[in-house]
């Protein structure tokens, strides 16, 4: 299940919603599976009170613009700046209401055109459990990069399954997604990670249950 696109564990370019559905259904499947009520307002909530006035927030691997545009309506005053390499999911981000207060870019994750120190948050949903270890790395030393000292990331991605019936939701999220990317998230390693890469101050602040298994929303903070 892809929020955004970046390249597959194997190299391959894996369009917004996977190899097997549509780009237009994707916003769709999100809400009918993902409990998506209940996860994005409070990340959005997580994201307004890291930034300062006349901030900049960057997403990365931004899909089809829903969580950037839901972060520009609450937070107008700051900079929000969304990354994707598919041109199909920008063109419906570009088309949604409200699209003119996000700055769409063509980008992938661990590649991005941004000066050091240049966002005082960043948002990663949804993209590196498609990743390889070494791109998560990567693209987690690239965030780091582009956070100012002192600045926080958010992840949102799949944690260890804690019950049967999660272990088999996310099994099935395996055949499709692929196992090399998702291996370190089946394991619960994904905090560690963040950690590798320097980030203090990890922490799981919310685990929701979802048809594809345990849904987790990270925070970190890039040292000062």
């Amino acid at each position: 299940m892809r929020a955004a696109t970046t390249p597959a564990p194997s190299g391959r370019f894996v369009p917004a919603a996977g190899r097997f559905m549509p780009t237009e259904l994707y916003d769709r499947s999100i809400a009918l599976t993902m409990r998506e009520d209940r996860w994005r307002p409070l990340l959005v909530r997580q994201l307004s009170a890291a930034l300062p006035t006349d901030g900049r927030i960057v997403d990365v691997g931004a899909g089809t613009g829903t969580l950037a545009l839901a972060v520009a309506a609450a937070r107008p005053d700051v900079e929000t700046l969304a990354f994707d390499g598919d041109p199909e999911a920008l063109r419906l981000a570009r088309a949604k209401p409200g699209a003119s207060q996000v700055d769409w870019r063509p980008g992938l994750a661990g590649e991005l055109d941004l000066a050091d120190d240049a966002a005082d948050a960043v948002v990663i949903s949804l993209v590196l459990h498609h990743l390889a270890p070494a791109a998560k790395r990567r693209t987690l030393r690239d965030v780091r990069r582009v956070l100012r000292p002192g600045g926080q990331l958010h992840v949102a991605d799949w944690g260890r399954p804690t019950t049967p019936l999660l272990r088999a939701g996310f099994l099935a999220l395996q055949l499709t997604d692929g196992f090399e990317g998702t291996r370190d998230h089946a394991g619960g390693r994904l905090p560690n990670f963040l950690r590798e890469a320097g980030f203090e101050d990890v922490r799981r602040y919310r685990r929701l249950r979802t048809v594809w298994g345990s849904f987790e929303l990270l925070g970190a903070r890039n040292p000062a």
